[in-house]
């Protein structure tokens, strides 16, 4: 199954080093079949897309509970792969599933990366994700500004230069 995994880069940057890694309690987003029933319309990329920016999302929640890395850009990113041995979880929201284990770089189709641009964006999200999952409506305008930003698409084999460039 086609996943889309929310990594820090801090994340991307090991699973280069060390060829595999595990995602975070397992969580990643697909297009589910609970997903394709919430939509009246839409096509396999249109719900990609979906399962894409939630996996964004779920990606400034672990940069703020992670923190910022010093050494690297605060910037979101998500890794997409094709992986077997995935549990659905639609009692968690629509696209979400479980990793049975670890990902290898093999597994790896292409990762998603924010821009410089994206930054103070991102930073200003990190700061008040929690508000805006509880409602308040300046925290969502300043998370969904930084999901405004598109993400730039890396292929496999540029992570490396992609993390000697940070």
């Amino acid at each position: 199954m086609r996943v889309y995994i929310p990594v820090t880069l801090a994340m991307l940057a090991a699973l280069v080093s060390d060829q595999t890694m595990h995602a975070r309690s397992g969580t990643a987003f697909a297009v589910t079949p609970t997903l394709r029933e919430s939509y009246a319309e839409g096509d396999d990329d249109e719900l990609a897309e979906v399962a894409l920016r939630e996996a964004a999302m779920a990606s400034i929640r672990l940069l703020a509970v992670e923190g910022p890395d010093p050494s690297l850009p605060t910037r979101r990113a998500v890794l997409v792969a094709d992986v077997d041995g995935v549990t659905l979880r639609p009692d968690l929201d629509d696209a979400v599933v479980r990793l049975t284990g670890p990902v290898a770089m093999s597994d790896v189709v292409a990762a998603y990366v924010d821009n410089a641009d994206a930054e103070a964006a991102v930073a200003a999200a990190m700061e008040v994700i929690d508000d805006a999952d509880l409602g308040d409506e300046d925290a969502e305008l300043t998370v969904g500004d930084a999901q405004d930003h598109d993400l730039a698409w890396y292929a496999t084999q540029e992570l490396p230069f992609l993390i000697d460039l940070l």
